[in-house]
Order: structure tokens, then C-alpha cells, then sequence
């Protein structure tokens, strides 16, 4: 079998580099922002993105052609970029994990493999919850390596404009987190649908504004 040369872009301490160097596979990890000159020099075969905190540029990605894969912890196309466990609860969108090949933009590449993941409400935490998404996310990428690295995996688009988030999208709204990551998403669904009836009647008012408005021109 082939050994893979594999630039891994996340933490060290990930539990996916050892399962990799299991694998027989060589595995070079860094956190650090990178140079499409210098990564060019080191003969990698394959690059792994998992909990990357920078994005990539298309200079970079040219070197990895079809080879380059993100891990995210979002049911894609919902929940893109920041804090997806966070919003999937606040915005009570759909849960899950999803590989998928990188391109220019954050978290928009075609889907290679996904596994939606339904949570207890009435007992989950957000750090639950979150560990719940990192063990799928880990156990996804073990079932389906060989077939991505061999190049016998799916490759199917994102359907629809899911939703996308960015970190300071979140600071209006840290009085949610009332015990910070132990608070429990019960909690933050009731936010969700609080503000999904709010949602609905504004909509409906102004629906009604703009008839009255029609039937006063006519």
C-alpha cells in the first residue's frame, strides 16, 4: 500500500496524526499560517485540515490537486466557519460532521462524506455535545481514509445556501452562554424558538403593512 507524505494542519495533540502513523502513513503537523513556496519544497502528497484556524490560499490549494481535505464539524452547507456546534443550536439548524475537499472559499468545497447526528436536549451540553461531534467526526474519517486517499470516494456538491458564520458573530450573544460551555442546549433552543416566533411575526406584519399599502394605491 501506498505511504502517504501528509501535511496535517491542526493541533498537535489530534488523535487522528497517531491513528495516521498507524496507518503507515508519514504525518508532518503544524497550526502555524502557511507558504506556498516553502510547503512546495517538502514533497507532500496529501493534506488533512482538521480544527485549522487560518484559511488557505488558492496558491497553496494548487498544490494539492483533488488531495486536499477539511474535517468540519457542521452538517454542511449548514453551519460554515466559526462555532458550528454553537449555531446549530441558537439558529436550530440541522447537526452533524462532514469531510470534504478544500477549495477557495471557507467550508464550500464538494462533500465527500457526512453523518448527521441527533442530540438529547435534556441532557446535552454544549461540551457534550461538541465532544459527541469531535468522536463522529474522528470515527467518519477512519471509515472512509482509504477510499479518499485512493481517490474512490464521492464527490457531490453542496445543495442550497446553508448558513455561514464568523466569530464576532457571536459576541451579541454571550449572555446565552450561561455557564459557558457546560450551558445546556436546552437552553439555547429556547432562544432559538423564541426568536423564530419573533421572526414570523414581523414577517407577518409587514406582509400586512404592505396589502393595506397595495389596497390604499389601488
Amino acid at each position: 500500500m501506498t505511504q502517504e507524505k501528509i501535511l496535517f494542519l491542526g493541533p498537535e495533540d489530534s488523535p487522528l496524526i497517531p491513528w495516521l502513523q498507524e496507518q503507515s502513513e508519514e504525518v508532518i503537523q503544524t497550526s502555524d499560517r502557511l507558504s506556498a513556496r516553502e510547503v512546495s519544497k517538502q514533497g507532500y502528497s496529501f493534506l488533512v485540515s482538521y480544527g485549522y484556524r487560518h484559511i488557505l490560499r488558492k496558491d497553496i490549494l494548487d498544490i494539492f490537486p483533488g488531495r486536499a481535505i477539511n474535517l468540519h464539524i457542521s452538517l454542511l452547507p449548514w453551519n460554515r466557519g466559526a462555532d458550528p456546534n454553537f449555531w446549530s443550536f441558537v439558529e436550530d439548524t440541522p447537526k452533524g460532521v462532514t469531510i470534504h475537499y478544500l477549495d477557495e472559499g471557507v467550508d464550500t468545497g464538494d462533500i465527500i462524506a457526512q453523518q448527521e447526528i441527533d442530540f438529547d436536549s435534556d441532557r446535552e451540553t454544549l461540551a457534550t455535545s461538541y465532544e459527541k461531534l469531535q468522536a463522529t467526526m474522528q470515527d467518519l474519517f477512519k471509515r472512509n481514509w482509504l477510499n479518499i486517499k485512493n481517490g474512490n470516494c464521492q464527490r457531490q456538491k453542496q445543495i442550497g445556501n446553508g448558513s455561514t458564520h464568523k466569530v464576532k458573530d457571536k459576541e451579541g450573544l454571550s449572555h446565552l452562554l450561561t455557564d459557558l460551555w457546560n450551558t445546556p442546549v436546552s437552553f439555547l433552543e429556547e432562544y432559538a424558538a423564541e426568536t423564530q416566533i419573533s421572526k414570523q411575526f414581523w414577517e407577518k406584519y409587514d406582509s400586512e403593512i404592505e396589502e393595506i399599502r397595495k389596497q390604499k394605491k389601488a
